[in-house]
């Protein structure tokens, strides 16, 4: 197994998302999600505003932790639409990046490992990230 080179963490109240949403119903998840994020957002938030608030705050806190797991907060490369959260079949979440972000990465890292939780009031995303070598 690599060694952990950068965690991630992030909290977020569901409160403060919906109310971004809300002022701004349409610039605000477009600018937060990428292209796959945002088809998954706009059907469950179709389906129930809740369920879409969970979905959008739970991918914001995950691109904040995936930003403070590889040091660079929100500056170039990285960027909201750069990093995806999805779902495998089974429902794992994993890290999916956009040019120019995941040519960066890959030159400095090896795999990155998301998790995700919500409640009623809160949202948190944890990442890992490995190093390029193996460790001794």
């Amino acid at each position: 197994m690599n060694a952990i080179a950068g965690i991630g963490i992030d909290l977020i109240k569901m409160d403060r998302i919906d109310r971004a949403w809300q002022r701004h119903p349409e610039r605000f998840p477009a600018k937060i999600l990428g292209l796959d994020e945002l088809r998954v957002f706009q059907a469950r938030a179709g389906r129930d505003r809740a369920r879409g608030v969970r979905y959008l705050a739970t991918r914001f806190a995950a691109k904040e932790a995936f930003s403070k797991a590889v040091g660079l907060g929100m500056h170039s490369p990285m960027w909201w639409t750069r990093m995806q959260t999805l779902n495998a079949p089974g429902g794992r979440p994993h890290v999916v990046l956009a040019s120019p972000l995941v040519e960066w990465f890959e030159a400095r890292f090896g795999a990155a490992h998301v998790s995700l939780t919500d409640e009623s009031e809160y949202g948190a995303a944890y990442v890992v990230v490995e190093s390029l070598k193996e460790s001794q």
